[in-house]
């Protein structure tokens, strides 16, 4: 009975994969882009330069979002970050950049997820309700007119 354990053991342990994916994420432009853009550019200018970014601030559309990350994916395991990266580049009203700020994952924070439910008030029908409260609702004929 212990060789079968063994063996099952053996066997699911095979099968798990041992194999490694990084796998890349994001249009974060190089360094040397980046370098090019000086505040005062317009936004098309940006553009020339860096490309279309990778989100727009939902926020403030004058909020330009350009980001990247490298994962390390093993089996079924959690993926690990191995590398993060975001570049804002905020323009003014007048739509010249304003502020260029670069981040990587050191200067990220983690935000945690609440998992609580908001209670929420409304219609709340009984069990007759709930599955008997069409009968008799749904005419796909329609009425009939008698003259």
């Amino acid at each position: 009975m212990s060789r079968f354990y063994f063996v099952f053991t053996a066997l699911f342990l095979s099968a798990c994969s041992s194999d490694v994916f990084l796998v890349h994420n994001g249009n974060m432009p190089s360094d040397d882009k980046i370098s090019m853009v000086q505040t005062g550019q317009t936004k098309e200018e940006v553009a020339d330069i860096l490309g279309s970014p990778s989100a727009v601030s939902s926020i403030n559309e004058n909020e330009w979002i350009y980001m990247s990350s490298t994962l390390k994916k093993v089996a079924f395991f959690e993926p690990k970050i191995l590398e993060r990266d975001v570049l804002t580049i905020r323009f003014g009203k007048n739509g010249k950049v304003q502020e260029i700020s670069k981040l990587d994952e050191k200067n990220g924070k983690n935000i945690s997820v609440d998992e609580e439910e908001t209670a929420s008030e409304g219609h709340n029908p009984g069990f007759f309700k709930k599955y008997f409260g069409g009968v008799g609702q749904y005419m796909p004929i329609g009425p009939s007119k008698e003259k």
